[in-house]
């Protein structure tokens, strides 16, 4: 394989994706790894969407209440500039973002740098959600968490919505979404209504 002149000798970066459900484990896989960067004096720096204010206007912060302070941002595209400088970046939430996020980490990985992109892979229609199935495609490492379906005790993979809400980002918790295996999933409004 031809590299160009100006890639000779560069350090190699990577795309590193974490998904799964609603209360998997993403983020907190997410702010293990950043932590465990950090403690190898790395410079490091975590991004979430602007519109992600559950839990923090700042902070990425996972179900369990641990966090880590971060950067919103509106587009995909200012990562370009703002992560100049880290060796490792974080994106939590990924699913949120614009459509442009996969190029914008293969143009960082290239750079050099270390991408690690936490987010839902399926939307709570079970339809792939956002920019994370291009996400999938170019990553070198993919982690795949579950939850534990409250129901039937199986492996979670589904993020099953309570409530009739029928738009795509409907920001919640355990109030509005449930995580749930396939067959539980499928099930529908059978289980809700006999818990």
């Amino acid at each position: 394989m031809f590299l160009e002149p100006h890639f000779k000798g560069q350090r190699s970066g990577w795309i590193e994706v974490i998904c799964g459900s609603m209360f998997s484990g993403k983020t907190e896989e997410l702010i293990r790894r950043l932590k465990r960067a950090k403690i190898a004096n790395q410079r490091v720096e975590i991004f979430k969407p602007r519109l992600d204010t559950r839990y923090d206007d700042s902070r990425v912060v996972s179900h369990d209440a641990n966090s880590i302070l971060s950067t919103p941002i509106d587009h995909s595209t200012k990562l370009l500039s703002l992560a100049e400088g880290f060796e490792v970046i974080g994106i939590d939430e990924a699913q949120f973002f614009d459509l442009e996020l996969p190029t914008v980490c293969q143009e960082l990985a290239l750079r050099g740098t270390r991408i690690i992109v936490a987010g839902l892979d399926m939307d709570y229609r079970g339809k792939p959600f956002g920019p994370m199935p291009d996400l999938l495609a170019v990553a070198e490492y993919i982690t795949k968490v579950h939850a534990i379906c409250p129901h039937c005790g199986n492996l979670a993979t589904h993020s099953y919505r309570l409530s009739q809400d029928k738009s795509d980002v409907l920001l919640g918790e355990k109030d509005h979404y449930e995580p749930r295996c396939r067959t539980c999933y499928s099930m529908g409004n059978i289980l809700s209504l006999h818990p």
